[in-house]
């Protein structure tokens, strides 16, 4: 059997070391990505993931050409999950308390990374996947919001944008507190619930208020870095 010419054989080997490169490449954007959202937010410029990613603007923009292929790849994972969320909610045999059960999945989503509370609070046209995902948890959050009512414990006049409200506050006070109060949210959520509740629902416990001294630092800390860039 006759072998490749040299020239073939050359061809291949750099295009394999370019693959690899190619690969590590995306890792590293998609880490560095993660971690910044995480902790940032989504208003994190794609310069500032290239210096974290460590590679250039140009690398970056050769992997993911515009923001929203970057966020449908960072976050299609937790967007699955929450879809999941809201089928795990709907197998809970009492609607009430896989209703709730839900609020408090997302919200606890949203607080474990703040660059998903801002994905959970808008929408990406071009990141087809994760609209998706998107819709597919809504429609079982609209099922969710059917089964409480029929089932006695959610308040008629409750409403599918009452959620989209829930989590732009949530996402706010999340921002707002930081690591300073940062179990404040879980209060809000509370708050919240009862809120929601009809006459004669199980009423969930609120969590306790943070502590002032923790509070006034958030406050501080707020004041520090401008309400514009929570």
């Amino acid at each position: 059997m006759s072998s490749l010419p040299s020239d073939q054989t050359s061809d291949q080997q750099p295009s394999t070391g370019l693959r690899a490169d190619a690969e590590r490449n995306r890792c590293r954007i998609l880490a560095a990505a993660r971690r910044l959202y995480a902790t940032e937010g989504l208003g994190v410029s794609m310069a500032s993931v290239a210096r974290e990613a460590g590679v250039g603007k140009a690398t970056l923009g050769r992997r993911f050409a515009t923001r929203e292929d970057l966020v449908n790849a960072v976050f299609a994972d937790r967007m699955e999950a929450y879809a999941d969320a809201a089928t795990e909610a709907l197998a809970d045999p009492d609607p009430w308390h896989g209703f709730t059960g839900y609020i408090h999945a997302v919200c606890t989503m949203q607080a474990a990374d703040r660059g998903f509370a801002d994905v959970l609070t808008m929408t990406f046209p071009a990141a087809k996947a994760l609209e998706a995902r998107r819709n597919e948890a809504y429609n079982g959050f609209l099922e969710l919001i059917a089964r409480a009512k029929n089932g006695g414990h959610l308040r008629d006049d409750f409403v599918s944008e009452d959620l989209v409200i829930l989590l732009m506050a949530n996402a706010g006070v999340i921002a707002a507190t930081g690591d300073a109060a940062p179990d404040t949210w879980r209060r809000l959520v509370g708050h919240m619930l009862r809120s929601y509740a009809a006459p004669g629902a199980p009423i969930p416990a609120v969590p306790e208020a943070p502590r002032p001294t923790a509070l006034y630092r958030a406050m501080v800390r707020l004041s520090r870095i401008g309400p514009d860039t929570v």
